[in-house]
């Protein structure tokens, strides 16, 4: 018979044996422990192996462990202890399907692959980003693969609020105030905006200087028709509502706006002759587009015979023959009366007229007078 610290063989075969009487093992299964030539008997501190059990902690907690001698069990194995080949092989581990890439993982961090083509220690190579901040601008922006330590930040802006977005139009999730428009088309002057009142043109705020009347200045001057006007003339004082400029617009249509009061006129100042005054207003309630010059589309009712004021607020008192103001896109005007839809108070069979040649109203029978016809629309 070998002595034990002669037969590495036998030191095995004890060691094993114990083991597996140890956990009610019937058969005895060889298994290498290392070299078998064994440095010293089963209980010599030479021959010191691991224990299941420190094999289990060192995949089941990751503790290092440590080797130990064999020695006799006192007694048999109690129920419930120790640890069997299937629960070591299960804190094993094993290929994963979804087993991380070296990529995946922060540079210098090790890991152990579980990858059937990355199995074993590996070590990350995912890029430190660190912290990113981003500016959110006009285009998108790539994000830079890699880790990010959570420090960065999306800037904020304390000017994205509703109050400083255009309507209609939305800014990361911010929708535009309906009061905030677009005010480049505005192009009223201060004396076109009542006084006090304010408005905004082409980005800028204005305060209107139009005085409250609605009377506007005559067309007189100190020069025109008195030169000098005397003190405390109408030529002299010029109140009113001054005129803009230009006074009239050609709409290029067959209508003339003017820019003072805001009618539309025809811009043929004769299309009938003279007429009675019911003739008068049955023309102009049946005007449409294509009588007239007109080709602004418009249909029957949307013309009518002015008002003595809306046909007196066409006369520039420092003109005459014909009384409008210098440089009028009009064609056909007529030095002589024009009817109005304003009825006499006094006789009702009676309507006022006034005379284009120098800008007098008088009345006349509606039936046996003729006179001509300046349509009108829109205004009030």
């Amino acid at each position: 018979m070998c002595k034990y610290e002669k037969c590495g063989t036998w030191s095995m075969v004890q060691s094993v044996a114990a083991l597996l009487v140890w956990f009610g093992v019937v058969a005895i299964v060889p298994v290498r422990a290392g070299d078998l030539d064994s440095p010293g008997g089963p209980g010599d501190a030479a021959s010191k192996m691991y224990t299941l059990e420190a094999i289990y902690n060192r995949l089941n907690t990751g503790a290092t462990g440590a080797q130990s001698a064999f020695s006799e069990p006192a007694a048999g194995p109690t129920a419930g202890t120790g640890r069997t080949l299937d629960a070591v092989m299960g804190k094993a581990p094993a290929v994963h399907a979804n087993a991380a890439a070296t990529t995946e993982v922060l540079s210098g961090k090790t890991f152990w692959g579980l990858s059937a083509w990355a199995w074993g220690l590996r070590t990350g190579s995912m890029s430190n980003i660190g912290a990113q901040t981003i500016t959110p601008g006009t285009a998108a922006q790539t994000i830079t693969q890699g880790y990010h330590n959570g420090s960065g930040a999306v800037a904020g802006d304390t000017d994205l609020v509703t109050g400083n977005i255009r309507s209609g139009v939305e800014i990361f999730g911010v929708a535009g105030k309906t009061e905030v428009v677009d005010t480049t088309s505005g192009d009223a002057a201060t004396t076109e905006i009542l006084v006090g009142k304010k408005a905004w043109v082409g980005g800028s705020e204005v305060t209107g200087t139009r005085p409250t009347s609605p009377v506007p200045k005559t067309g007189q001057t100190p020069t025109v028709p008195l030169n000098p006007a005397p003190t405390g003339s109408d030529g002299n004082l010029q109140k009113g509502v001054a005129w803009p400029s230009p006074r009239f617009t050609d709409n290029s249509n067959g209508t003339v706006t003017d820019n003072l009061t805001g009618l539309v006129w025809l811009k043929n100042a004769n299309v009938w002759g003279v007429v009675n005054w019911a003739t008068a207003l049955s023309n102009c309630n049946t005007l449409a587009n294509g009588t007239g010059g007109l080709t602004d589309g418009s249909s029957a009712g949307a013309w009518r015979l002015p008002n003595a004021r809306e046909l007196q607020s066409l006369i520039d008192y420092g003109q005459y023959n014909p009384a409008l103001p210098s440089g009028h896109p009009f064609t056909g005007v007529q030095s002589s009366y024009y009817w109005s839809g304003t009825t006499g108070a006094t006789n009702t069979a009676f309507a006022w007229s006034v005379y284009v040649g120098s800008g007098g109203v008088v009345a006349n029978t509606k039936t046996g007078t003729y006179y001509y016809v300046w349509p009108v629309r829109s205004g009030q």
